[in-house]
């Protein structure tokens, strides 16, 4: 008996060797304690430690989800951290690497606890993957304050994400849930005490019928009837093409007019000497070659210098250079030499490109500093490039600068005009409003329905992601700005798109084959 004890003792179990060394770095079997009937899977200590990774998973993977639906405001990120630094660099991609890396190994560290505990083995976490955890926990609880302070609309995303991720992430729920109920079964059944069973037992039971039911009080507007849909939302090139050329630029927006865009949003200064271009930041640092031209002059407002000086400048060397979006694709030698000869664009050339090719402009205006000469005569300018130079069709036009709007619809009939924000439908009607311009997180499709019955289209900005087009797309509304024509053009349906009865199909089946697995494994 002593010598075939001995034997258990010592006998190789590699499975178990390899859980318990990757989890504990206790590669062999005199190491490890097996758990008695009865009794419970690790001290109070250990307890605690497995407690606190199942926070840190679940706080890594809520990280890794509202971080990896943002993508469609990385630019934005980047841009910001650009303004605060002074260079550029893909912070988005450092912090969505970081976080895959942080939820993987929380997942591998919670997927080897499972394992021992479904194997009947005491749990020992290792120190080192004890500071792990208090450093993923520290990393993950900082982020998503820090997200929640400095980004506000972030969380309007990751709630917009909700509506077309809910069904499926209701799936990997329960998914979850069924690869649970094997641990769960096992030490209920171990437990020799019923109230034990009863604290095993229930709390799962509880999540599981919550998530049987879920799905009662959930809403997608890309869950409809056939026939429903509405049409394919316009496309209005963000800056023309910007993951394509160097933004601003005539070839920018020649590629989203050769992609298919409906419509060129842009930005306009005004130089010293009075000539419009387009230019969006205040400086010329991001976009231009000044640190080599004017190496002096890098923190000068852009319009403050003369046109002539404006002209002397590089704006396309930098977009090959920095690569300012993730999951950019490199550009053939053609391209390459077309955005490297790019030069500062003016108004009137957009004017002019927008007019032949029959495409609708919207841009936002930016006043001249103090001291400009055209700091009062900054809208008129304007006014004479679209009505007297270029001659654009009024229609093409959607004005959207608000505080001349009577002056110049007096001057100028026809234009489309556009408001920046949500007002009451009155207000819109009475001051000829035809079309809203709002940022993509106040997205409601109630609202759109509404302001549509009044025959006021909605505009969404800035739209770059499949997903989130698909829910603009599936709530109503007419068009996008987006830096990325060329792969939404593509789409030729909505994402997600699925009729309530195919909806119930799958929840139906879901819940009842899950029930049908649990149940059998806790009955095996």
């Amino acid at each position: 008996v002593v010598r075939r004890r001995l034997l258990q003792r010592y006998e190789h179990e590699p499975f178990i060797s390899c859980l318990a060394g990757f989890y504990s770095c206790r590669w062999k079997r005199y190491q490890r304690e097996r758990t008695e009937p009865g009794k419970c899977c690790c001290n109070m200590r250990e307890c605690m430690f497995f407690l606190l990774l199942v926070a840190a998973f679940c706080l890594s993977l809520a990280f890794l989800y509202t971080w990896g639906e943002g993508k469609n405001d990385y630019n934005g990120f980047d841009w910001y951290n650009y303004g605060n630094l002074g260079f550029w660099f893909l912070w988005s991609l450092v912090i969505l690497i970081v976080a895959a890396v942080v939820f993987a190994y929380t997942l591998l560290l919670l997927v080897l606890a499972i394992c021992l505990l479904a194997e009947g083995q005491q749990l020992y976490l290792h120190w080192s993957h004890k500071i792990g955890t208090f450093l993923v926990l520290g990393f993950t609880i900082s982020s998503l304050f820090a997200l929640s302070i400095l980004w506000l609309d972030h969380r309007k995303t990751v709630r917009l994400s909700f509506q077309v991720t809910a069904p499926y992430l209701h799936l990997g729920a329960i998914a979850i849930m069924v690869l649970l109920s094997w641990p769960v079964a096992l030490h209920a059944i171990r437990a020799d005490k019923k109230v034990i069973q009863v604290v095993i037992v229930g709390p799962y039971l509880a999540i599981l019928l919550f998530l049987f039911l879920i799905p009662l009080g959930m809403y997608s507007p890309c869950i409809r009837e056939k026939g429903t849909l509405g049409p394919k939302p316009a496309l209005i090139g963000h800056r023309g093409a910007p993951m394509l050329a160097p933004e601003n630029t005539e070839m920018s927006f020649l590629k989203t007019i050769e992609h298919g865009g409906d419509g060129l949003e842009t930005d306009v200064a005004i130089s010293y000497d009075g000539v419009p271009f387009l230019m969006h930041d205040d400086t010329l640092r991001r976009t231009t070659n000044i640190h080599e031209v004017y190496p002096n002059e890098t923190g000068k407002a852009a319009s403050l210098f003369s046109w002539d000086s404006l002209q002397k400048l590089n704006a396309g060397t930098w977009f090959l250079k920095n690569k300012p979006f993730l999951g950019m694709g490199s550009l053939s030698k053609a391209d390459q030499n077309q955005a490297m000869n790019q030069s500062i664009y003016t108004l009137s050339g957009f004017l002019r490109l927008a007019d032949s090719h029959n495409k609708l402009v919207i841009f936002d205006l930016y006043r001249p500093p103090e001291r400009h000469p055209y700091r009062h005569l900054w809208v008129r300018k304007i006014l004479d490039v679209i009505l007297k130079e270029t001659k654009i069709k009024r229609h093409l036009v959607l004005w959207l600068h608000n505080s001349v709007r009577s002056f110049v619809q007096s001057v100028a009939p026809g234009f489309q005009h556009t408001m920046g924000r949500k007002e009451p439908i009155e207000d819109l009607l009475k001051h000829n409003i035809v079309k809203l311009n709002l940022v993509y997180t106040d997205m409601s499709s109630e609202d759109i329905r509404k302001y549509a019955e009044a025959n006021i289209t909605t505009n969404f900005y800035v739209v770059n992601e499949p997903w989130l087009y698909s829910l603009a797309w599936c709530s109503g509304a007419h068009s996008v700005t987006t830096n990325a024509v060329h792969l939404l053009k593509d789409l030729s349906q909505p994402l997600f798109l699925m009729t309530p009865r195919q909806y119930n199909i799958m929840w139906i089946l879901t819940d009842m084959t899950s029930a049908l697995l649990i149940s059998l494994i806790f009955a095996l």
